[in-house]
């Protein structure tokens, strides 16, 4: 039985905050009310949801009508890519999209449904070596049928920072809408969609200690585009669902809370981030640290490719531990296939099956890292043993490091 437990696969989710889950209790018994509903009960429900709506406008620097309410972040991904090609294609403006290759499946997978079965044209821009976007390369890839730019503000495997605000800039110079998920960055720093340039971003609740099954879509105003949920009147006409009135409290509360800490908690996850990547670097030979250094990577994000082992068992001795980590994206935790963030980086596919992540949050703490750096060596180590990819890196020459014992 284990005598401890360790989560550090926060960009995986989050648990409910105690103070989320006090907000939202209410509403799942006693202010129940419809929303759309006519009559004074369901006034309470509106109030909640609005009040929500102007908490996470708040926390971006946006107006409250510009947020509109999703299922997930995944959704809030697919509005935006759907809704605004769809729209521009109709209008005659243009069919062209420009994503990067590093992106979340909700782009991806959309982005490519969108090309392949709506006939819409998709660049995927290369990253360099860190994992950014190099702005050259999109402004080589714009044409006079560009009408969306989708590039995520932080990535969730390596954590890198991209330069978002260089990116909004052009983007508003050539008149071409920017489209950024935010489901990671919004959860770490500090985001202003006016200053950043930013027309449409994506949230989602769960990644910032909130419920699951809710998140948002800011749309600059009076940005008009395709529905892409229909039946109902809600979201002022532009999302059809009853609306899931905790999980919007929730989200609203948890917005607010992590904007009140985000000063105090930021340095403090930084700290131990960097506990970890110099304890890896130090105690693990050959061990490659993956994505951008310092203020660049999100101040929760560490990933190590370890050469001559796979992920995949690395984490199953770390869950006899009592340690929570991830190997890709937690997302596609069931494919065998390599992450294709890591081969986009560059990485050799055996690299990239050696990959292992670990995500901090605000529950995270230095035993919880020392615990961490004394038993991750072992296992590297043991496996290595095993390996004949292990062997034949020797064979080539290199180093072993010290040995465990």
């Amino acid at each position: 039985m284990l005598n401890k437990q360790v989560y550090l696969d926060y960009t995986a989710t989050t648990p409910v905050s105690p103070e989320v889950l006090e907000a939202m209790l209410p509403y799942f018994s006693e202010i129940y009310g419809n929303p759309s509903s006519v009559y004074s009960f369901s006034q309470k429900s509106r109030d909640a949801i609005e009040k929500a709506r102007s908490q996470v406008a708040k926390a971006l620097n946006a107006d409250a009508n510009e947020i509109y309410f999703t299922s997930s972040g995944t959704e809030a991904d697919n509005w935006a890519l759907k809704g605004v090609l769809e729209r521009m294609r109709k209008a005659g403006k243009g069919d062209h999209l420009i994503t990067t290759k590093i992106e979340h499946h909700a782009i991806l997978h959309t982005a490519n449904y969108l090309e392949k079965i709506n006939n819409f044209k998709v660049t995927y821009l290369p990253v360099d070596e860190y994992g950014r976007v190099r702005l050259e390369d999109l402004k080589n890839a714009v044409t006079d049928k560009t009408v969306l730019v989708s590039i995520m503000f932080a990535n969730n495997e390596v954590g890198t920072i991209e330069p978002v605000k260089e990116i909004g800039a052009f983007c508003r110079e050539n008149k071409i809408l920017f489209h950024t998920d935010a489901v990671q960055a919004a959860a770490h720093l500090d985001i202003d969609v006016k200053d950043l340039n930013i027309d449409l971003l994506s949230m989602s609740a769960h990644k910032m200690y909130g419920p699951k099954g809710i998140g948002a879509l800011y749309i600059k105003s009076p940005l008009k585009f395709e529905n892409f949920m229909h039946g109902g009147a809600q979201e002022r006409g532009r999302r059809a669902s009853t609306e899931n009135i905790a999980g919007i409290v929730g989200f609203g509360a948890a917005m607010e809370i992590l904007k009140s800490r985000l000063s105090e908690d930021r340095p403090r996850i930084a700290k131990l981030r960097d506990k970890l990547i110099k304890g890896i670097l130090n105690k693990i030979p050959h061990a490659k640290l993956n994505g951008a250094l310092g203020d660049e990577r999100l101040p929760n994000n560490v990933n190590f490719s370890f050469i001559g082992v796979e992920g995949e068992t690395l984490l199953l001795d770390l869950d006899m531990k009592g340690i929570c980590a991830s190997t890709g994206s937690a997302c596609s935790s069931e494919s065998l296939d390599p992450s294709h963030v890591l081969l986009a980086l560059g990485l050799s596919h055996e690299m990239a099956h050696g990959s292992l992540r670990f995500t901090l949050g605000r529950y995270s703490t230095e035993d919880d890292i020392d615990y961490l750096l004394s038993v991750l060596p072992d296992i590297v180590a043991r496996r290595r043993a095993m390996s004949p990819l292990w062997e034949d890196y020797l064979k080539q020459g290199a180093d072993p490091g010290p040995i465990s014992k």
